[in-house]
């Protein structure tokens, strides 16, 4: 199961990941999912992760899951003095209680599976990026997450990826906001950063990568 699946980096991780498994792709219904899942015969599952009560319902169907990606994420250019409490909401409730809800309705079905969690994090998750406050610390508390959850549930393989800077429309946002000229070769390809996580998840089984880190040349 890949989370935003119909974005840059979602459809680059349903690219790499196609020959290798059954693709169940999540996100909010919308023509570009739809269009991604009919590339690659895939199912499509409905999941807003800014809503975690409805969650349970969507996935109940699983009983086993070998791999899940949490990739779904928002990001609010803004320093701290500029950003907003509803921009902060917004943030924590995507890109942490979405998926830490999302992981743990799918706990059973990842056990069963002795199944790999994926959680594309950032360099954001590491060290903070200048203009980006609460997705910094979003990614910081993600990062942790996936830490404990390795710790916890020891059937299961859990890696957290951080790549540097991607050549996505979420990037092009961020370009803007810092008033510079958009030049998608400075930053990683989505299908470097994809195949890169594809290598992770295709490690041997007695392999379990706890993190990677990617960066641009």
């Amino acid at each position: 199961m890949i989370t935003g699946a119909s974005g840059g980096l979602g459809s680059a991780l349903a690219d790499a990941l196609a020959p290798t498994h059954t693709l169940l792709l999540a996100g909010r219904p919308s023509p570009r999912l739809d269009a991604v899942a009919g590339r690659y015969g895939a199912t499509t599952w409905p999941i807003d992760l800014a809503d975690p009560d409805a969650i349970a319902a969507v996935v109940e169907p699983l009983v086993e899951l070998d791999v899940l990606i949490h990739n779904a994420g928002v990001a609010y250019p803004g320093r701290v003095a500029e950003s907003s409490i509803d921009e902060w909401r917004s943030t924590m409730a995507v890109n942490v209680v979405g998926a830490v809800a999302l992981t743990l309705e799918l706990l059973p079905a990842l056990r069963s599976a002795a199944g790999h969690v994926v959680f594309i994090n950032s360099g954001s998750g590491i060290k903070p990026s200048p203009g980006l406050a609460s997705y910094s610390a979003s990614k910081f508390a993600l990062r942790g997450f996936a830490d404990s959850l390795r710790n916890d549930e020891p059937s299961l393989r859990v890696t957290s990826v951080h790549p540097g800077r991607i050549a996505t429309a979420m990037q092009e946002d961020l370009v803007a906001y810092e008033g510079r000229d958009y030049d998608p070769t400075q930053f990683l390809s989505a299908g470097t950063v994809a195949r890169v996580t594809a290598d992770a998840i295709n490690a041997p089984r007695d392999a379990h990568i706890h993190e990677v880190i990617v960066r641009p040349r």
